[in-house]
Formats: C-alpha cells, structure tokens, sequence
C-alpha cells in the first residue's frame, strides 16, 4: 500500500559527502515520523536519524555534526545529508516511516536499502 523509494548510495573517499533521498508513495493519509537507519556487516541495524512530524529530530552521537536529517512534507521525502564520510560509515541505509493510511491504521514502512561505501 506504501511504498518507499530510496536514492543516493554510492562510493565515496573518506571526506566525502553523498546525499540520500526517499520518496513515500501510496495510500498515505500523513506520516508521522521518517528517518534513516543503517546496518553495517555483522552489526545490527542502528538509527542514524529521526524526524517526527511536529517534534524534535533525533540524531545518532555517531554521525550529529556531520549528517543532517530534513524532510519536504508536500513531496513525502525525507533526505540524509551526509558530510566528512568515515569509512566506519560503511554500511546498507534503510529510509523509515510511519504511516498513518487512509482508514487511520498506522503501519512501518521500510525501503530496499541503498549501499553506502566509504573508501579510499
């Protein structure tokens, strides 16, 4: 019913910068929050950052200073800008959100993840 698409993975040098995107589609009524997680070989999934509708965002210690969390209600989107890469950044990043659909059911939502490699 929802779907979440996600963009921006790729290769970068340590130092680098790569912005993600993710786009919820679908029988969305609103959402309440959107955010970044990331799971890196052998690790669990980790939150990277948060962002609920009308509330404070919730950023990792790990990334705050270098990565910023931002939302464009009207299109549904939440992005990842991610500045001064580590290669402990290395990992697959998922888009979340929390939907409320048309008959106010809420339901999670997880996109197909999107690689991020960060390598000299």
């Amino acid at each position: 019913q929802v779907q979440l698409v996600e963009s921006g993975g790729g290769l970068v040098q340590p130092g680098g910068t790569l912005r993600l995107s993710c786009a919820a589609s679908g029988r969305i009524f609103s959402i309440k929050s959107m955010g970044w997680y990331r799971q890196a070989p052998g690790k669990e999934r980790e939150l990277v950052a948060a962002m609920p509708s009308g509330g404070s965002t919730n950023t990792a210690d790990s990334v705050k200073g270098r990565f910023t969390i931002s939302r464009d209600n009207a299109k549904n989107t939440v992005y990842l800008q991610m500045n001064s890469l580590k290669p402990e950044d290395t990992a697959v990043y998922y888009c979340n959100a929390l939907v409320v659909l048309g008959n106010l059911d809420e339901y999670d939502y997880w996109g197909q993840g999107t690689q991020v490699t960060v390598s000299s």
